[in-house]
């Protein structure tokens, strides 16, 4: 099963294609010819400003550019496509330029006195456009004059996006030679991690490792490179730290996150049991790299795709009907591509747009996580449903609460399917279970730790050679891995492929999410009503901050014991399986 682009557009030489993108340029420059006047009435009377925010709201959704989403799908699914190449850089440019013409309107409220920012924010004309507001007066502490932005709108293709596109470029088109056949770079990096073998998972992990390595100078270039435009970036906007524009746009609370980073952090320990109790199992004095994520023994049972689309049917319509016939539309329109290919990009995700459908890459191989990963990006899916009850403006959920709403459906499909395992198998579910909360919570945050370090490096030294970001991989990485873990210096080119670094301090995101999904669990187990508020939740999108939106559901992010709680429910899982298996 694969996509159906259709929805987008019949052909790359489709001539909609080119009829849209002009859509969009003559809206922005209609928009931009009206309110960008000597006079801009809309900063001085209510009603003005009213019809002003009200034309911008159509708008908005136009910019998230169908034309340039078509083109980064297809480049998806075909790595090797260089039309797709030269129309992702031609329409970022255009959309660029585009926007660039419609700078002036938030920056232009951005430099409204506070008395008048306080008289707008209070006028109940102005209400549907609150949020809106007073993002906009928040954010222009960090905004730039109109010239300025429109330089670094321009630069950011040059400048980031395409030395990480073409780092993706090159990743996706390698292959490792492994028993007669050639696999895929991703497929192969995954297989590690199931061959119960040892001698032959090291061997592979090395192949693996190899090929990053050989492909590092690319990467060490593109690092240093995309972290020396953030540095130039951040320093112009007065960013002090340089997660600090990542938590800004998510709308996190910078104390929340620090909090979250901190206690994690100091919580490893948990880790470090667990891994000793793998290294007890798996009968070695130490660990390596490629032994952090080798399970227990397999489950027995398979997943093809149309098992697994069963049980997510099965399981979250029990809940409400709703979710099964979106599964059911996604599949019939053809919004899901299923199977790993040659060419095809590794992993999995789900985008979705206001005015666009929404579609979900997987690469399904039969087991047990491929399910688990087919109901993480549906949760996605269903988020998105949701959240389009926001309207236009609000519609976009923060990155935090996206994770949140997939790792909640996850765990409720993984927990169905626990249920039908033998107990050997739920030996091996469980320890599975933890192998994904480390990989989640404790991982990431070793991973937000790397990135702060290697941001660090770079402001401070000029240029960080990839032996030494290789060297800063491995030191975070053993630091939530713990002592059992033997690291070789191959192991830390492992930076060549994770993409997460390029999309600076987004990873926070997966512990935040992970250990709020937990708390929403717990609540639901105990009282099935409580799904009522979980819906409120998903359909709030991003009319709150993510903080605001879970305190009006019960859920206190500001307390430290609330993340313990979450850390907590780890460390009994961890006591569950030792028991289990001694």
């Amino acid at each position: 099963m694969k996509w159906n682009l259709a929805l987008l557009y019949a052909s790359p030489t489709d001539s909609a294609i080119e009829r849209d993108m002009a859509a969009i340029e003559k809206k922005c420059n209609e928009f931009a010819s009206h309110f960008d006047t000597p006079q801009k009435k809309y900063l001085q009377e209510v009603k003005a400003l009213a019809a002003a925010l009200g034309e911008y709201e159509k708008l908005v959704p136009h910019l998230e550019c169908k034309p340039l989403l078509y083109f980064h799908y297809l480049r998806s699914l075909e790595a090797a496509n260089k039309a797709a190449d030269s129309s992702i850089q031609l329409f970022s440019n255009r959309i660029a330029k585009a926007q660039n013409q419609i700078a002036f309107f938030e920056i232009s409220i951005g430099t409204l006195p506070a008395s008048k920012q306080k008289q707008f924010l209070n006028n109940r004309q102005l209400a549907p456009y609150k949020v809106l507001l007073e993002r906009i007066f928040v954010d222009a502490k960090y905004t730039l004059s109109v010239p300025e932005e429109k330089i670094l709108n321009l630069k950011a293709l040059p400048a980031e996006e395409m030395w990480v596109a073409g780092n993706e470029r090159q990743l996706n088109q390698l292959t490792v030679k492994w028993k007669g056949k050639t696999l895929p770079l991703p497929r192969a990096d995954k297989m590690v991690h199931n061959l119960s073998n040892r001698k032959e998972r090291y061997t592979l992990a090395s192949l693996v490792n190899a090929q990053l390595k050989a492909t590092a100078s690319f990467a060490e270039s593109e690092i240093n490179a995309v972290y020396t435009d953030k540095k130039i970036n951040d320093e112009l906007r007065g960013y002090t730290a340089p997660y600090q524009s990542t938590v800004r746009s998510y709308r996190n609370d910078p104390e929340v996150v620090k909090k979250l980073i901190a206690t994690v952090t100091e919580a490893f320990p948990i880790s470090h049991r667990f891994y000793r109790l793998k290294a007890k199992l798996l009968k070695l004095k130490k660990l390596k790299y490629a032994d952090r994520k080798i399970g227990m023994g397999k489950v027995k049972a398979t997943f093809t795709f149309d098992d697994s689309l069963g049980i997510l049917k099965k399981t979250f319509g029990a809940i409400d009907a709703k979710y099964a016939d979106i599964l059911d539309s996604y599949v019939k329109r053809g919004q899901i591509d299923v199977s790993p290919r040659v060419g095809k990009q590794g992993g999995a995700y789900c985008s979705g747009t206001y005015l666009n459908p929404t579609f979900v890459l997987l690469n399904h191989t039969d087991d047990m996580y491929s399910l688990s990963t087919f109901a993480h990006e549906m949760g996605h899916a269903f988020h998105t449903e949701a959240s389009r009850s926001q309207g236009l403006l609000y519609c976009h959920y923060s990155t935090s609460l996206a994770e949140t709403a997939s790792t909640l459906f996850e765990s409720i499909a993984s927990e169905a399917v626990f249920e039908s395992l033998s107990k050997k198998e739920q030996i091996i579910a469980l320890h599975d279970k933890i192998t994904d909360d480390i990989a989640t919570i404790f991982r990431q945050v070793a991973c937000f730790n790397f990135e702060l370090d290697l941001h660090s490096a770079v402001r401070s030294k000029g240029f960080v050679p990839k032996e030494e970001i290789a060297e800063l991989h491995n030191k975070n990485m053993k630091a939530y891995l713990g002592p059992l873990f033997d690291l070789t210096q191959d192991d830390g080119y492992f930076f060549v492929q994770w993409s997460h670094i390029r999309r600076f301090f987004y990873v926070y995101s997966y512990a935040y999410g992970q250990l709020v999904s937990k708390a929403l669990l717990r609540r639901y187990r105990e009282d099935k009503k409580f799904w009522t508020s979980i819906e409120k939740f998903l359909s709030a999108g991003g009319k709150a901050s993510p903080e605001e939106i879970l305190k009006e559901i019960g859920i206190d992010v500001y307390s430290q014991d609330f993340w313990k709680e979450g850390l907590k429910e780890i460390e009994e899982d961890i006591e569950k399986l030792e028991k289990l298996v001694n």
